[in-house]
């Protein structure tokens, strides 16, 4: 997938999120342990989203990518940005993913909040 496409598609997720309620904190946290699409705020929590595309579900969802590998490295990520911006290490976080699915231009979307649990202590 391009770049291109790929920030289509987190414009997609993030404005739909936005239209939910969410408040976006930061877009493309990049770090060296990985990359976080978009954190956001719901109410009091704060929600690390991967978010993936695919243009049809012949090999599954875009969901079902976000493998274990994939998992460690957000959480990971998720602990280096919570390290760096204090203010948010006393909130409740969570690890959700945004799946889109067909033409870019009239994509489904599946949110799957709490998609994944970390052994560390959120």
């Amino acid at each position: 997938m391009s770049r291109a496409l790929g920030s289509t598609m987190e414009e997609t997720a993030k404005r739909h999120l936005e239209k939910k309620g969410l408040q976006t904190v930061a877009q493309n946290f990049h770090c060296k342990l990985g990359e976080i699409d978009l954190i956001m705020r719901d109410a009091d929590t704060l929600v690390f989203i991967e978010v993936r595309y695919r243009k049809k579900h012949s090999f599954g969802s875009p969901a079902a990518t976000v493998t274990a590998s994939k998992q460690r490295k957000l959480a990971r990520a998720a602990q280096l940005f919570l390290q760096r911006h204090r203010h948010w290490r006393d909130h409740t976080c969570r690890f959700d993913v945004v799946g889109l699915s067909g033409e870019k231009d009239n994509c489904a979307i599946e949110w799957i909040q709490r998609a994944f649990t970390t052994q560390a202590e959120w």
